[in-house]
């Protein structure tokens, strides 16, 4: 038994060493900065600075379209999608909501939230058509935010969190957000790094769950999670303002967010934007994003492996469970994984 067990971990180990990716360029060189992407048919579609939105085709990229949804300099760090339709908010108030129609490539506002505190950090709907928006709360500390739904959800006798003073969101990669099933979460960072979550069945009643995660300053905290079930879910962070610090930085839950574990505690590559699960991988794979650099854990977020030193890149998204996008400064790039 104890020679199974060590080949199967020689295997495991063998597996994770030998992971690299092969960049290719879908854009470079292009005059804005991309934090906010979506896959749909053979196209990265992207929301960015100076009000810019478009597509670039993941096979032929020389096949692309780009348009500016205001002619204000307008920050976008959200994006999300429908079977039909695009959504994308700005940060900063006046924050106002667009919809870009798929088949047309048209846009148009629906909305303009005039909340002084209004932030939108993120944006995601799932597979059933239910939206989320989520901004920094109010003064007050209470939550602020956007249901986008065909069903009209009725705050009656809701229980919502407040938020601690300096508890807010990230906007690094619109990835705050995760929704499986019926379920939603939401991560926070600053003084405090929680977990805020609600059943579709109950929109307007939110459990608060504290982590062991890196916080106490505006700069730290919970920027990206993800879910892989109702279940396994998983947190990246860590400073902006000190990215070689790993210290609380990564943490999984393995209960639907109601407790969290620490992991590779002082033995990981330091600040991450963007985590996402490999599909198909039970959740035992995950890819990790950062200004710096680019992990990639096997076991479940436990260990973790530099696998590329790109830097400048903020978010990434699976195409399928061997090639991703990735997109930052100035430019977004497809990846496939050689082994």
């Amino acid at each position: 038994m104890k020679r199974i067990i060590l080949a199967f971990c020689l295997l495991a180990h063998a597996f994770m060493m030998a992971q690299s990716l092969e960049f290719s360029a879908l854009a470079e060189n292009y005059n804005m900065s991309v934090r906010a992407i979506q896959i749909w048919q053979n196209k990265v579609y992207y929301a960015a600075t100076d009000s810019k939105f478009g597509y670039i085709h993941l096979k032929e990229p020389t096949i692309r379209k780009q348009m500016k949804l205001s002619d204000a300099n307008l920050q976008f760090r959200t994006l999300a999608q429908t079977d039909d339709l695009f959504y994308t908010v700005n940060i900063e108030s006046p924050a106002t909501f667009y919809k870009i129609t798929k088949s047309t490539f048209t846009a148009e506002e629906v909305f303009t939230d005039t909340i002084k505190t209004a932030f939108y950090d993120a944006f995601m709907f799932d597979e059933k058509g239910r939206g989320l928006a989520i901004s920094d709360p109010r003064k007050e500390g209470k939550p602020h935010f956007r249901i986008i739904s065909s069903k009209n959800y009725k705050n009656e006798g809701g229980i919502m969190p407040k938020y601690q003073e300096g508890e807010a969101h990230f906007a690094a990669s619109n990835t705050n957000i995760a929704m499986k099933g019926n379920s939603v979460w939401i991560a926070t960072g600053g003084t405090v790094s929680r977990i805020f979550k609600f059943n579709w069945d109950k929109p307007y009643f939110w459990n608060v769950y504290n982590t062991p995660f890196v916080n106490g300053k505006s700069s730290t905290g919970i920027y990206s999670i993800d879910f892989y079930d109702e279940k396994f879910g998983i947190a990246v962070g860590g400073d902006y303002t000190k990215q070689a610090e790993n210290i609380n930085n990564i943490a999984t839950t393995f209960d639907g967010g109601e407790t969290w574990q620490i992991q590779a505690s002082g033995k990981n590559g330091g600040y991450k934007t963007c985590v996402k699960i490999r599909p198909k991988s039970k959740g035992k794979e995950i890819i990790a994003v950062g200004d710096h650099n680019i992990e990639f854990s096997s076991d479940y977020g436990k260990t973790w492996k530099r696998i590329s030193q790109e830097k400048n890149l903020y978010v990434c998204e699976w195409i399928d469970e061997n090639s991703l996008v990735f997109a930052g400064k100035n430019r977004i790039l497809k990846a496939e994984f050689k082994n």
